[in-house]
């Protein structure tokens, strides 16, 4: 009897905890399946072995599952390891989800079977007016070039070139800027300024010689009247008539550019020893070399011949004799403009043309030149010899004269008495 007794006694006690558990595995059921809905998955049922198990560990997993139970807080979030299938995470997603997936992943396919073609160009009509426009512009530019050449043409400035080439000895550089300063501003009538040049050397080198060659060529194409030689030392030889000096002057510029300004001509004024010139005629030129004038006084020509910077193209020649490129020849210009701005300012718009010293072979050309022309027979042992009575400095086995051809015109004289006393007592041209 007491099997029984303590058989039911056993029974009792495990149908209290199975009353009171089933309550609460459903709320932890419930609980799970919120938190899953929550967390956008769901948890997987796993299959209970309480068939297989025996009534002893069942209980014990009750008991251990309501301790777990009672023992978590609510308010603490569990630890959810979740192990769902790769089929079941896409079962749980929405259809829309699924559908913008399928639409991002879904590539663009071109069919094989079908050419692809180009758009069609078409041709534009504007194309005949640019044509056209191209043309016209061409025209006119090719006409504006033969104009610029009959300009110069007028003004037979290859003519000019090849007498300075002939006539002037040892100045090459002199002689190529020049032209190249004609060609540029001759070209044409209308222009921003007047053009200044200035040539400046020492004693003898050809200078005055070229302004009288200049002075003869621009008479033999325009008259007369627009060509002004103006010696300083003849039209104001003293201070005391310089302010007549600068009335004359101006009055003579004035009247000249407006008879050339009636015919389009360009009128030429040039000023020999300009260094005997008082600065009160200076300011008188400066006046007249002014941009801000009316287009009659920036149509003319200027040239100014004077010796000042002839000691600084000594010193720079001879300091400079192995070297005659032209970048040498920019440089002597530099250093002659900046003699001359000391000078006076008016030389600040005036192109600078130095002229360098002469070599003995130069001066073996003058003697030849000056012979000729007085009548006399070109003897190369007599030129030899009137050559070496100049004054020559020497460098590096070159020599330069000291005077250039000044001295050779009176060699030549002094050679008339010693001819005509040969004359009278037998024939010349023995």
């Amino acid at each position: 009897m007491e099997t029984p007794e303590a058989g039911d006694g056993a029974a009792v006690p495990q149908k209290k905890i199975t009353l009171v558990s089933s309550p609460v595995r459903a709320i932890i059921r419930m609980r799970k399946k919120i938190r899953s809905l929550r967390n956008g998955c769901l948890p997987l049922d796993l299959p209970s072995r309480r068939s297989t198990d025996s009534p002893k560990s069942g209980m014990r997993r009750q008991v251990s599952m309501e301790s777990s139970v009672f023992k978590t807080s609510i308010y603490e979030k569990p630890n959810i390891f979740k192990f769902d299938s790769p089929t079941l995470a896409k079962a749980t997603l929405s259809p829309q989800l699924r559908k913008s997936k399928r639409k991002k992943s879904r590539p663009v396919l071109y069919p094989d079977n079908h050419r692809k073609y180009l758009p069609v160009e078409q041709k534009s009509k504007a194309m005949r007016c640019l044509i056209l426009f191209i043309l016209i512009v061409g025209f006119q530019i090719l006409n504006a070039i033969e104009n610029l050449d009959d300009n110069v043409q007028k003004y037979d400035l290859d003519g000019l070139e090849k007498t300075l080439k002939r006539e002037v000895f040892g100045q090459r550089f002199a002689i190529v800027k020049i032209v190249d300063i004609f060609n540029d501003y001759l070209a044409t009538h209308y222009h921003n300024k007047p053009l200044v040049i200035s040539m400046n050397g020492p004693s003898g080198v050809g200078k005055s010689h070229m302004g009288r060659i200049l002075a003869k060529h621009f008479r033999s194409i325009m008259d007369d009247d627009f060509i002004l030689q103006y010696y300083v030392r003849y039209k104001c030889p003293e201070d005391s008539i310089v302010t007549l000096c600068q009335e004359d002057l101006s009055e003579m510029i004035s009247s000249m550019i407006s008879r050339a300004e009636m015919e389009e001509k360009i009128p030429f004024f040039i000023f020999d020893e300009v260094e005997a010139m008082p600065p009160p005629l200076m300011d008188v030129l400066k006046g007249f070399f002014q941009l801000n004038q009316t287009n009659e006084y920036l149509n003319a020509v200027y040239v100014l011949i004077s010796n000042l910077g002839g000691n600084e193209i000594i010193e720079f020649i001879l300091e400079n004799s192995t070297n005659r490129a032209r970048s040498m020849d920019n440089d002597l210009r530099q250093v002659v403009r900046s003699a001359l701005v000391e000078h006076h300012s008016i030389w600040n718009v005036a192109e600078i043309v130095p002229f360098v010293l002469l070599e003995k072979k130069h001066i073996l050309q003058c003697f030849l030149d000056e012979l000729l022309q007085e009548g006399f027979y070109p003897d190369q042992e007599n030129i030899q010899n009137l050559a070496g009575e100049l004054n020559y400095y020497t460098i590096n086995e070159t020599k330069y004269s000291t005077m250039g051809c000044k001295l050779v015109v009176g060699r030549v004289n002094l050679l008339h008495p010693v001819h005509s006393h040969m004359d009278s007592s037998g024939p010349r041209g023995s």
